[in-house]
This record gives C-alpha cells, sequence and structure tokens, in this order.
C-alpha cells in the first residue's frame, strides 16, 4: 500500500502544467523531490531539483571513472612501470626543462 500512496504522491498530471500550476509543482519538487509527468496515463519525464540533477550526475560520472579505473587495475602488470627519469628520457624532458615549475600536487 506504501508504494501505491507514493505513486499517488509522487505523480503529476501534464493536464496541472496546461492549468497554470508549474510554480506550484516546481516548488513541490524542491520541498518533496523528484516528481512523475503523467501523458495519457504514460510516464512522460521526471521533475527534479537542479541540486539533485547535479547530485545525480556526480554520482553517474564517479561510477564512470571508478569503472575505468577498475578496468585498468584488472590488466595492470607491474613488470610493465618504467620509472620517472625513463619516462622522461623517451619524453626528451631534462632536469633543466624541469628547472623553475613549481610542485603539482594531484589528487
Amino acid at each position: 500500500m506504501a508504494s501505491v500512496m507514493s505513486a499517488i504522491k509522487n505523480t503529476v498530471p501534464i493536464s496541472q502544467f496546461n492549468r497554470g500550476l508549474a510554480g506550484k509543482i516546481f516548488e513541490d519538487v524542491k520541498q518533496s523531490g523528484a516528481k512523475v509527468v503523467m501523458k495519457n496515463n504514460v510516464a512522460e519525464c521526471v521533475l527534479i531539483s537542479p541540486e539533485e540533477y547535479v547530485r545525480l550526475m556526480d554520482e553517474v560520472n564517479d561510477a564512470r571513472l571508478l569503472a575505468v579505473a577498475s578496468e585498468r587495475m584488472a590488466h595492470f602488470n607491474p613488470a610493465t612501470l618504467i620509472s620517472e627519469e625513463e619516462m622522461n628520457r623517451r619524453l626528451g624532458i631534462t632536469e633543466d626543462k624541469l628547472t623553475g615549475f613549481d610542485e603539482v600536487d594531484i589528487e
């Protein structure tokens, strides 16, 4: 029964937008969370606050980065590592070229 009540509270018929109630609906989204907009008894879209959208997108991006890192770690072979000195040699970077650069912290 709780899921039925949740569905009722979290759905908005599109006709309410046509009646000029968009401002009230947007305020309700800010206060109570996401709303599903129904059109012809079919879910048409989901309304969420900008803050919730940013939070969700950050979570999606974090999950994508984790998947990439996990994939890379699955194929990690310590025998293929090269030192900073060797990489600098391969790239033609000398100590003279590095002089004057500040330390960079990578988070």
